[in-house]
């Protein structure tokens, strides 16, 4: 029998050169439709040889085969359908003891958690859990209705963005930055693919110059997407009588205008031909000569009579 310190320093050794798994302890994160890496990795002896290399990676709570590796080289009989095509590992790493494994295109199912299972002489285990995300649309934002409103009417204010995941977090904000989301209706509708379109609906009172923003927010890649609208005088209905009256009564003022400014730039021409002749009579009266006005040529024959006259 081994004594108690023999058999404890035994039990040391073994547990020294123990296999030991290691893998990320966060969740990974795929986004929808890339690839994705699930990490996966032991320390090799110094004479380790692929050939005594085992690798399956299979999906934790199924059991179901995702991909496997041994005596060197793939075996994929048992490979899920779901997978096939889709996975890889990275063969130049393996003699280093990376049996991290590729997968290709990632969907909506493939969230959730895959076993790496390992053995070398003895075997060891450990899992990896892969969260999907995709990032949401920027919003858009409308209002409805969009015209005939006046200052008080209640309206709805709407927020739409597509193809996200996993499910979005909305938040309404007012022009000072104040939470109004408690006055919303949110759905978020999963599309054949399991991503999501998200709508969500703000009732307000219409306000001129009032702004809502609404954010959306992805709480995977805390993405948030942030859109606005703003109620100003252009939302506001202005009736089409009153407007063809404000034109009307626009064009005559124009045409008074043109009126007064064509009386005002005659009375200027006449008040300057006014002066120029005011000017050359007084230059006339100054040189001693009668001005030349229309009763000259009835002067002249009135003297011409009164010779006449004295002949007689």
């Amino acid at each position: 029998m081994l004594s108690p310190l023999l058999a404890l320093g035994a039990l040391l050794l073994s547990l020294a050169g123990a296999l030991e798994i290691r893998v990320p302890e966060e969740p990974v994160v795929g986004l929808f439709g890339r690839d994705a890496t699930l990490r996966c990795s032991f320390s090799p002896d110094a004479d380790f040889s692929l050939a005594d290399l085992t690798l399956i990676w299979h999906l934790t709570d199924t059991q179901r085969s995702v991909h496997s590796f041994s005596g060197g080289r793939d075996r994929l009989e048992d490979q899920s359908g779901a997978y096939a095509n889709r996975t890889a590992l990275f063969y130049d790493r393996l003699a280093q003891g990376d049996v991290s494994l590729l997968l290709r295109r990632v969907a909506i199912a493939d969230e959730g958690s895959f076993t790496c299972f390992v053995r070398v002489r003895e075997h060891r285990s450990a899992a990896v859990t892969l969260q999907v995300a995709a990032p949401y649309s920027k919003p858009v934002v409308s209002l409805e209705p969009h015209q005939d409103l006046k200052a008080g009417d209640l309206a709805a204010v709407s927020c739409y963005a597509s193809r996200g995941y996993p499910e979005a977090s909305v938040l309404w904000q007012d022009s000072q930055g104040s939470n109004i989301t408690a006055n919303i209706t949110t759905s978020q509708v999963a599309n054949q693919e399991g991503l999501f379109d998200v709508n969500s609906v703000l009732q307000v009172l219409v306000e001129p110059g009032s702004t809502y923003s609404c954010l959306v927010h992805n709480p995977v890649l805390q993405q948030e997407a942030r859109a606005s609208v703003t109620i100003t005088g252009q939302h506001l209905a202005f009736p089409a009588a009153a407007l063809w009256v404000s034109l009307a009564l626009g064009l005559c003022v124009l045409l008074l205008l043109l009126l007064l400014l064509h009386i005002c730039l005659k009375k200027i021409r006449q008040s300057a031909e006014q002066e120029e002749h005011n000017a050359g009579t007084e230059e006339q009266e100054e040189e001693g000569e009668e001005p030349k006005t229309a009763l000259q040529p009835l002067k002249s024959l009135e003297s011409k009579d009164d010779k006449e006259q004295e002949i007689d």
